[in-house]
């Protein structure tokens, strides 16, 4: 039974993440968290501005629209899909969005968050947006970015570049493995080449791998004289990709590829659903 986290701002962008993982786990056991987080605008001006009685009576007003807000889309979902492996429940929380994620991820052994993001639509922007981004780089559970543009396609071609430095007893590999197998995906493992051959240990990843994916359709890929960033947007181009993950290791060209400032240059992540998997030595910070 997966436990997995859809936030919603009840916007027509959360409910494509939310579609897309009801049609991505359809055939999996899960329990879908309705998850709207909200803080009254008063709280960002101080209370002083307002008796404590206007207080609580604008946060109930907040918790009624969003339970109400909820309740409508749990009823879309029970009519569109009408999926016996599904429960869907609804939360209703005064909290910051990535607080809430990681209160949840304590109490419920959450396997997953499912959220939208709007992409970039000038170049100042941050990458993914700033709830999105925020979210993948504090919780400890993988989390799949669903652009609003992006109409479901089962996850046929997986792109997984790598720099062969993750640790292999990480708990979320198993995910991709289950998404490959499911969809009948091929893995097309990445490593871009920067001049050196790999290392003793990077050439033990690489056979971790190719044994991992022994089940699986899966084939290694080297691009050799351009970085990551290039090496993702120029194979994108040449192959038919429709899902991209990542393993978040801190201060790995990960970093470098998600916090460049000019978001147009690695636009092609606003394509496709991008899963992200944080690092063992993220998940015991």
């Amino acid at each position: 039974m997966k436990r997995i986290i859809l936030p919603t701002d009840f916007s027509e962008n959360s409910m494509n993440a939310i579609r897309y993982a009801m049609r991505l786990f359809e055939k999996e056991s899960c329990t879908f968290y309705l998850l709207n987080t909200f803080t009254p605008a008063a709280y960002y001006v101080g209370t002083n501005m307002m008796n404590s009685n206007s207080a609580l009576q604008l946060e109930q007003v907040a918790i009624d629209n969003a339970n109400k807000g909820l309740e409508e889309i749990q009823e879309t979902l029970k009519s569109e899909f009408s999926n016996p492996n599904h429960t869907i429940e609804k939360r209703a929380a005064f909290n910051l969005l990535v607080s809430e994620i990681l209160t949840m991820e304590e109490e419920m052994d959450i396997d997953l968050v499912v959220m939208g993001t709007k992409g970039a639509t000038g170049a100042k922007e941050v990458f993914l947006g700033t709830q999105t981004m925020y979210t993948i780089k504090n919780v400890s559970c993988p989390v799949i970015a669903v652009p609003s543009d992006f109409h479901y396609e089962n996850p046929k071609e997986i792109l997984f570049p790598t720099d062969f430095k993750f640790d292999t007893s990480n708990p979320f590999l198993p995910l991709v493995k289950e998404l490959s197998q499911q969809h009948t995906a091929r893995i097309n493992v990445l490593n871009a080449y920067y001049g050196e051959p790999l290392s003793d240990a990077q050439n033990e990843k690489k056979d971790f791998l190719d044994s991992y994916f022994d089940s699986t359709a899966h084939i290694f890929h080297t691009a050799e004289g351009v970085d990551v960033v290039e090496a993702v947007e120029e194979f994108q181009i040449k192959h038919k990709i429709n899902f991209l993950v990542m393993i978040h290791n801190r201060h790995s060209f990960f970093e470098n590829l998600l916090f460049r400032p000019v978001i147009n240059q690695i636009a092609y992540h606003t394509h496709v659903p991008f899963l992200v998997i944080p690092s063992v030595k993220r998940m015991k910070h």
